[in-house]
């Protein structure tokens, strides 16, 4: 069976059955791209020949953007064709994110899977992004600290908390605009408006970024009366519209300008 916080797939995405936390620790400590310099407490690639070597580009990518209800065998669909070697659904507080990280068995892969980026899963778009190696080791060192399966003798300095992770928003300095992403394409500005409608938001204020060519990005500006009445809509981080959860995100009347001038190109 797969694990509900993430599965080690085998080639063609075969899972072996046992628990996640060991197959995640077997592949760590077999293979070149996981092992783990002793004593240090961190990761380090190492090649074949046993000396230090150069390896090619950690084969992962990041996903955003999944529906709250996938799960790894959504995603080994999703990318049916391709050799998988780990799906990590991220969690934050106990609840699936909607991102995902997914190992492949080498860079080519990932260049095809990159080809995925914005097909359907679902009734939702699923953005496929490049993202770094140490990205994902957060990513497992925290869903081990999350599960509790360090223990005593775990050397070296211990996983970085899961919380304090994703506390990163409430630690942004705020203006009084929000970046809105993973909107539905045909997002209307009353729709946002309504979103917000237990905020004070300037009407006027609200756009919608589009491409050159006119199609919408998933993206939008919004801005409030205030920085603070903007931290406080911050509240409607991860619910949805329509079929899709929407992420805020702190932003500038910079990049709002910037986004508004490359909408009229």
């Amino acid at each position: 069976m797969y694990g509900p916080r993430g599965a080690m797939l085998g080639s063609g995405g075969v899972s072996d059955g046992y628990e996640v936390g060991s197959k995640r620790q077997r592949m760590m400590e077999s293979n070149p791209y996981f092992a783990v310099s002793s004593g240090a407490g961190s990761f380090q690639p190492y090649g074949y020949a046993g000396g230090f070597q150069p390896l090619p580009p950690f084969p992962v990518v990041r996903l955003r953007g999944l529906p709250f209800n996938c799960t790894d065998i959504d995603i080994l669909k999703f990318f049916a064709g391709l050799t998988i070697v780990d799906v990590l659904l991220v969690n934050k507080n106990g609840r699936f994110s909607g991102e995902a990280f997914v190992v492949f068995a080498g860079a080519m892969q990932v260049e095809f899977a990159l080809q995925r980026d914005r097909q359907n899963m679902g009734r939702r778009y699923v953005e496929v992004f490049r993202c770094k190696k140490q990205d994902y080791y957060n990513a497992v060192a925290g869903e081990i600290s999350y599960e509790g399966i360090y223990d005593n003798d775990y050397q070296g300095s211990p996983p970085p908390s899961r919380v304090k992770r994703f506390s990163d928003k409430d630690q942004m300095e705020y203006t009084e605009i929000l970046k809105m992403r993973g909107l539905p394409f045909n997002v209307t500005k009353s729709q946002i408006i309504e979103f917000f409608k237990d905020y004070k938001l300037i009407e006027d204020r609200v756009h919608i970024a589009c491409r050159p060519d006119g199609k919408a990005t998933g993206e939008a500006y919004v801005e409030f009366v205030s920085p603070d009445e903007a931290k406080k809509a911050m509240f409607k981080d991860k619910m949805t519209i329509g079929s899709r959860y929407v992420e805020l995100f702190p932003s500038t009347p910079d990049e709002a300008r910037r986004a508004e001038s490359r909408s009229r190109q």
